[in-house]
């Protein structure tokens, strides 16, 4: 039976990748004019020509603007050097044998943290088990469990420096010419857990939910998170020097929140920990989302996926202010069963209301996948693909990987980074991997950018006339995109929508990037 379902397995793979070659050919050759308009000829040649230069091209990449990040985890993307320098600033101590770092004294398995900064010979050890830095499958544990075991041996460190951390990727990501970012983050985590103990799981959502809000402690639980987040933003952009004639390049970059839900923890936590994102996001603006975390193969996260998903359809029947985007399909052939394979994508947009999917690996493997993509091309379901991450964490890449398959049924795809610390990438390394693995020409980055603002949880209206159509809207039919002067009715446009104001300013980012390349 074993044999059985490994050349079953080694079967649907061969098909995948079949499909992948079909699809790869039916979108090859140039981009259209509606993606590529006139005048960028120019740098499609230039694009040619370092294609094959890795330097040169990552320098090109690194100058594209690429819109924004809206998959990123900030404990996951700080960088591992700056975990450590916390470790140390903190006295922490870190353990010889597993490398989990904990609150001193130092027992006799445990190194100051101080030492890392110090010896470099620990130092590798330390950021080759808080990262993917230097690691090789097959000595005895997998990518996918090396990737998740980070965080638990990091995790201690984090929760004193969300100001420092956030300074470093909004910083990191402006450098990258990104003018966007959505990070996930749990703010008063432990209070809701503690409010989640007071009741019992009950099939009755609704009775459930009335239990949580009974006595106002989530309200409680609200303000506190508002108060956390208005100092957390006065550090970082203090730490910027934002205001000031010295400030940074990450003080222009827009920052917003989404709301991480665990999906290991028992029934009435998630429940209590969903509620909690929603009644967020209805009181303070700058969270927009949530989002379901931790491994989708997860045993418990197996066990009560569709459980989830009917906690959300419910409260999305109750709360319209925040969004959903959802881990679905992180996924491959030999690490869950067959079985589960066949619909996690669709029971998250159907019955979850995602409006975005992350990762979305195993698309071609969920029954009617063909009915799928064409579901999620009529709904605008966005796919968040973190390249380098799903080739980390699921060996999944080049052919055998869906992102032709998407970009073919007119599913609208975005670069994301996941954890960008923890795989050692940023934004631009994921560009690079996308160009070099498919092929892309420069009409095909500017639309994964445009898409990428197009689908950020921001709000107001579009610049441009619907979803994914990226003509622009009838008040600036007329303007050169970009210009600092807009006629009367597209200022119009533009004053009163903060997302169009920001996809306004990355097409004049396109043209300063075209008369350079160009």
């Amino acid at each position: 039976m074993r044999n059985l379902l490994a050349r079953r397995r080694i079967i649907r793979g061969l098909v995948a990748g079949v499909l992948g070659l079909a699809v790869s050919a039916a979108i090859a050759g140039p981009a259209t004019a509606q993606e590529q308009p006139g005048g960028t000829a120019g740098v499609d040649r230039y694009l040619d020509k370092v294609r094959h230069d890795p330097v040169r091209l990552r320098a090109f990449l690194r100058d594209l603007p690429k819109g924004g990040d809206l998959h990123t985890h900030l404990s996951g993307a700080v960088s591992t050097e700056s975990l450590i320098g916390y470790a140390a600033d903190d006295d922490m101590c870190i353990n010889t044998t597993t490398f989990v770092a904990a609150m001193p004294p130092c027992g006799p398995e445990q190194r100051p943290a101080q030492d890392a900064e110090k010896d470099p010979d620990f130092r590798a050890q330390v950021i080759g088990a808080w990262s993917m830095e230097g690691f090789k499958p097959g000595q005895g544990e997998t990518g996918h469990d090396h990737f998740f075991a980070t965080f638990g041996k990091f995790g201690a460190v984090t929760d004193r420096h969300r100001p420092q951390m956030l300074a470093e990727v909004v910083e990191k990501a402006a450098q990258q010419n990104e003018s966007y970012m959505e990070s996930m983050t749990t703010r008063q985590g432990g209070a809701v857990f503690q409010l989640s103990q007071r009741i019992d799981y009950d099939d009755d959502f609704a009775r459930m939910r009335e239990k949580l809000l009974a006595d106002g402690e989530m309200a409680r639980i609200v303000a506190a998170a508002k108060a956390e987040i208005d100092r957390d933003e006065t550090q970082y952009r203090g730490l910027l020097r934002c205001g000031t004639p010295q400030a940074s390049r990450g003080c222009d970059l827009t920052l917003r929140y989404i709301h991480q839900v665990g999906r290991l923890s028992e029934p009435k936590v998630v429940f209590a920990y969903m509620l909690y994102g929603f009644e967020l996001a209805e009181a303070e603006g700058r969270y927009v989302a949530l989002n379901l975390v931790q491994p989708e193969d997860g045993a418990v996260a197996l066990r009560d996926y569709r459980l989830h998903m009917r906690m959300l359809d419910y409260l999305r029947g109750l709360y319209r202010r925040a969004h959903i985007t959802l881990h679905a399909g992180e996924l491959a052939p030999g690490l869950v069963p067959d079985a589960e394979l066949r619909y996690h994508i669709r029971e998250a947009v159907v019955t979850g209301h995602a409006e975005r999917i992350g990762h979305g690996v195993d698309a071609r493997y969920e029954d009617d996948w063909p009915g799928l993509m064409r579901l999620m091309a009529k709904r605008h379901v966005m796919v968040e693909s973190p390249l380098t991450s799903n080739a980390q964490i699921l060996g999944v890449e080049g052919r055998s990987h869906p992102f032709n398959t998407y970009r073919a049924f007119g599913v609208p795809i975005a670069l994301a980074t996941d954890d960008e610390g923890v795989s050692r990438s940023d934004l631009t390394t994921d560009y690079q991997r996308a160009v070099t693995s498919y092929r892309l020409r420069y009409g095909d980055l500017k639309k994964l950018a445009r898409t990428a603002l197009d689908h950020a949880f921001l709000d107001g209206s579009r610049l441009w006339r619907g979803p994914d159509d990226f003509r622009p809207a009838a008040a600036c039919a007329r303007d050169r995109l970009g210009t600092p002067n807009p006629s009367r009715a597209c200022r119009g446009l533009l004053d009163g929508s903060a997302k169009a104001r920001l996809q306004w300013r990355q097409e004049a980012r396109f043209q300063t990037f075209e008369r350079r390349y160009g």
